[in-house]
C-alpha cells in the first residue's frame, strides 16, 4: 500500500470519527432536552420587559387575577342558600320520651304546669329548627344569613338567625322561668338529651345550588387573539399585561399541539448540530493532535453531554435549580488534561447548550461564561488539592458579585433581589470541590495524567527513584540536572513544565539495568572496552527498552513512558557508530544496528526533554567551558537534531527552538561558570598586619 493511500485512508479515518462525535454527542443530548409546551420568560410588574417582541400564536383567554376571582366568589356567596331536610321523626321520638317521663312523676300543679311550657316551647324550637353547633359556626364564618328549609315538596327560607343550635335551644329553654323549681325540673329532667337537631343538611341540593351560583362568574376578562401583538422589548410590564402575560404562561403549560413538536425537535437538533460542528472546527484547526488520538478527542464531547443532559433533566423534572449545576467544572477538567483555549471552548459551547432549555438564559450565559474565565485563570497548573478549594472559593465569590451587580443595574432596588439565588451559588461551590476525585476518575478511565499525578511521581522518593539513585548515581544526577533545565525552557516556550520536569527524571532508568555501561557511573574502569562496537552499542541502546520495561513493571502513565522512548529518537548511538564505521571503512554498515528504535517526539515536551537531554550530557566532556565553548555546543547538538528531522513530528517551532537553545546556554553559562580565584596575603604584608594589630592592642 502506497503513502498516498495510507495518508487518505487515515484522513477518511479521521473525518468518520469527528462525523461520529458530533452525531452520537448530539443526539444523546437532544435525546434528554425537554420539549413539554413551556413559557421560558421571566417578568415582573413595572419592569421592562428583557426579550423581543412577543406576538400569541394561538387564541387565548385573559384571565382574572386570583384576588379579583376571590372577591368575585365572596360576593356571590353571600347569595347562598344551603339546603336542609326536616327530620320530624327527631320531633315527635323525643317529645312522647318526654311526655312519658313526666306522666310517670310528680303529679303537681306547678310541676305539671312547667312542663307543659317547656313542651310548647321545645315545640317552637322544633318548628324553627336545630342544627349542630359546629355546622352553624361554619356558615356564620362564610357569612351566610340564610338556608332552604325543605319540609316534604316545599322549600322555604329561612334567616340563620332564627334557626337554633343544641346549645342556644338549651339556653332559650333554662331562661324561660327563672324559678328555683322550674330549674331543678329541668334538671331533674335532664332537658338536655331532648334536644337534637333535626335540621340535615341536603348536600346534594346544596351542592348543586352553589354551583349554580359560581357558574355565573367568569374566570376572564377578555380575550387574546392569535397574531396579535402582546409587548416589545423595552416596553414595562403593567398590571394589565402581567396579567395576560400570566393568562399567556398558564394557557402554555396547557396547551398541547403535538403539531408543534416536530418544529421543536427540528430546532433543537439544528442548534446542537452547529455548536458541535463550530467546537469539531476549532479542534481540527487549532488543536488537531487531540482528534488524532481517540480518548482525548472523546473527553471534551463526553463532558459537553454530560452537563447538558444534566441540565436537561433538572428542568424537566424541575428539580433544584440549574444554577446548582457545577458548570465551571468542566473547564477546570479540560484545562488539567489538555489546554486552556480548549477549555474556554468547550466550556462555551456546553453554556450555550443549556441555555436552549432554560428561560432567562442571558443571565445563565453571562454568569457562566464569567465563572469559566475564572476558573481557567486560577488552575493553569494543579498540583495541590488546596488548588481546587480556592478556586471553588473565586468562583463562588464571583457568581455573587456579578449575580447582584448584574440585578442591580436592572432592578435598582436591592431588596428586590432574589436571594434564593444565593443559596443555590453556595450549592454550586460546594459540588465544584468533587473535582478533586471526579479528576482522579476520569484520569483512570481517560488515561490521562493530571499534574496532580506528576507531582506525585516526580518525589525523589518513590522507589523507582530512589533505586536509581543508589544504582546508578551519575544517571540520577543528570535526571535531575536535566529536569531542571527542561522544565526552565517549557515555561519559556509556554509548554508543560511539570510534565516535561517528570519525564526528564525518569527518561533514564533504563541505565539502572546495567549503570556501568554508562559513563556517569564509571568509576575508572570502562567494560566497553571488552566489547566490539556493535555489541556496545546494543548495550546502549537497549536502556530505551529496558526503561518501557521498568515503567510498565511500576505501572508508570503512558505519557512518562513517551519521553523513556523519545528522548533519543531514531537518532545513533554516534560514538560506536563512528568508530565502528572508522575501523570498517569499506563495508556497507547495517545504520539500524545502531539507531535507537524511536519514536521521534511527537510533542513540543518531548522535544525539549530531547534537546535538553542530548545538551546536558554533551556539557560534561567539555575541556573548556567559557561562552563561546557552550554556545557552539548547544548550536552544534541542536542544529544537528533540526537536520536529522528529530522534530518533524511535532508541532515546536524554529522561534522556540531558538527560544531554547538561548535558555540552555544561558543556563549552562550558570552552572559552569568561573569561580573567582581568592588573593593570598603576601608574608610581608601578614608581618605588617600582626605589627599594627600588636600596637593598637597595647596602645588600648
Amino acid at each position: 500500500m502506497s503513502s498516498r493511500t495510507m495518508k487518505k485512508n487515515r484522513k477518511d479515518r479521521n473525518l468518520l470519527r469527528k462525523i461520529l462525535l458530533v452525531l452520537i454527542t448530539a443526539t444523546a443530548i437532544v435525546y434528554f432536552m425537554p420539549r413539554d409546551a413551556k413559557f421560558n420568560y421571566t417578568y415582573d410588574i413595572n419592569k421592562p420587559w428583557r426579550y423581543g417582541q412577543l406576538i400569541a400564536t394561538f387564541k387565548f383567554p385573559v384571565y382574572k387575577n386570583d384576588s379579583v376571582v376571590k372577591q368575585e366568589r365572596d360576593s356571590i356567596m353571600r347569595f347562598y342558600q344551603p339546603y336542609y331536610q326536616i327530620d320530624e321523626n327527631v320531633y315527635s321520638g323525643l317529645i312522647n320520651q318526654l311526655k312519658a317521663k313526666s306522666a310517670s312523676g310528680n303529679k303537681n300543679a306547678n310541676v305539671k304546669e312547667h312542663l307543659q311550657r317547656a313542651s310548647l316551647v321545645l315545640d317552637t324550637i322544633y318548628t324553627n329548627g336545630i342544627i349542630d353547633v359546629e355546622e352553624y359556626n361554619n356558615m356564620t364564618a362564610r357569612k351566610i344569613s340564610s338556608i332552604m328549609v325543605i319540609n316534604g315538596n316545599v322549600a322555604v327560607p329561612k334567616q340563620l338567625k332564627d334557626i337554633y343550635t343544641t346549645r342556644t335551644a338549651y339556653e332559650h329553654l333554662i331562661r324561660l322561668d327563672t324559678s328555683r323549681q322550674y330549674r331543678f325540673l329541668m334538671q331533674d329532667l335532664n332537658i338536655i338529651d331532648y334536644i337534637q337537631p333535626n335540621l340535615k343538611i341536603d348536600k346534594k341540593k346544596s351542592e348543586a345550588s352553589e354551583k349554580y351560583l359560581l357558574s355565573s362568574i367568569s374566570d376572564a376578562s377578555g380575550v387574546v387573539q392569535s397574531g396579535e401583538k402582546i409587548i416589545d422589548r423595552g416596553e414595562i410590564v403593567t398590571p394589565k399585561i402581567y396579567n395576560i402575560l400570566n393568562s399567556l404562561k398558564k394557557e402554555s403549560e396547557q396547551h398541547s399541539d403535538s403539531n408543534l413538536i416536530p418544529y421543536m425537535l427540528f430546532g433543537q437538533i439544528a442548534s446542537v448540530l452547529v455548536l458541535l460542528t463550530i467546537l469539531i472546527i476549532y479542534l481540527s484547526l487549532f488543536r488537531s493532535d487531540y482528534l488524532d488520538n481517540l480518548r482525548s478527542s472523546i473527553l471534551p464531547f463526553s463532558l459537553v453531554a454530560f452537563f447538558s443532559i444534566m441540565a436537561s433533566l433538572m428542568v424537566s423534572n424541575n428539580f433544584m435549580n440549574v444554577f446548582t449545576l457545577p458548570c465551571a467544572m468542566l473547564p477546570i477538567i479540560i484545562r488539567v488534561f489538555m489546554d486552556s483555549r480548549t477549555a474556554f471552548t468547550t466550556h462555551a459551547i456546553t453554556v450555550l447548550i443549556i441555555s436552549l432549555t432554560i428561560p432567562d438564559s442571558f443571565v445563565f450565559i453571562f454568569l457562566q461564561l464569567t465563572t469559566g474565565m475564572i476558573a481557567i485563570q486560577n488552575l493553569r497548573e494543579l498540583s495541590q488539592r488546596s488548588q481546587i478549594i480556592r478556586t471553588a472559593f473565586f468562583i463562588t465569590v464571583t457568581y455573587l458579585v456579578m449575580y447582584t451587580s448584574f440585578e442591580l443595574i436592572h432592578e435598582n432596588d436591592i431588596m428586590k433581589i432574589n436571594r434564593n439565588m444565593y443559596l443555590y451559588f453556595f450549592i454550586n461551590g460546594i459540588l465544584l470541590m468533587f473535582t478533586y476525585p471526579l479528576l482522579w476518575m476520569l484520569e483512570k478511565m481517560f488515561g490521562f495524567t493530571s499534574d496532580v499525578t506528576l507531582v506525585e511521581l516526580s518525589n525523589t522518593n518513590n522507589e523507582l527513584l530512589q533505586r536509581m539513585s543508589e544504582i546508578a548515581p551519575g544517571t540520577f544526577q543528570h535526571s535531575l540536572q536535566v529536569a531542571n533545565l527542561a522544565s526552565e525552557v517549557a515555561k519559556r516556550i509556554d509548554a508543560k513544565s511539570q510534565l516535561v520536569r517528570t519525564g526528564a527524571l525518569y527518561h533514564d532508568i533504563g541505565k539502572t539495568e546495567r549503570p556501568a555501561y554508562f559513563t556517569e557511573n564509571q568509576a575508572g574502569i570502562n567494560p566497553h572496552k571488552r566489547l566490539t562496537p556493535v555489541k556496545s552499542a546494543e548495550v546502549i541502546i537497549a536502556h530505551v527498552k529496558n526503561g518501557l520495561a521498568l515503567a510498565e513493571k511500576y505501572n508508570l502513565p503512558q505519557t512518562i513512558r513517551n519521553f523513556i522512548s523519545t528522548h533519543h529518537g531514531r537518532g545513533k548511538a554516534k560514538y560506536f557508530y563512528i568508530t565502528y564505521k572508522n575501523e570498517h571503512p569499506d563495508e556497507d554498515i547495517d545504520e539500524e544496528l545502531f539507531t535507537y528504535p524511536g519514536p521521534n517526539p511527537t510533542t513540543k515536551e518531548e522535544a525539549i526533554l530531547m534537546m535538553t537531554d542530548s545538551v546536558e550530557a554533551a556539557s560534561r566532556s567539555l575541556k573548556e567551558y567559557n561562552e563561546e565553548s557552550i554556545s557552539n555546543l548547544v548550536d552544534r547538538i541542536i542544529d544537528g537534531q533540526v537536520a536529522d528531522g528529530a522534530f518533524k513530528e511535532c508541532n515546536i517551532t524554529f522561534k522556540e527552538i531558538a527560544i531554547a537553545k538561548s535558555v540552555l546556554k544561558e543556563k549552562l553559562k550558570t552552572i559552569y561558570h568561573t569561580r573567582i580565584t581568592y588573593p593570598e596575603l603576601s608574608p610581608n604584608k601578614d608581618n605588617e598586619e600582626k605589627t599594627q594589630t600588636t600596637e593598637e592592642t597595647n596602645s588600648n
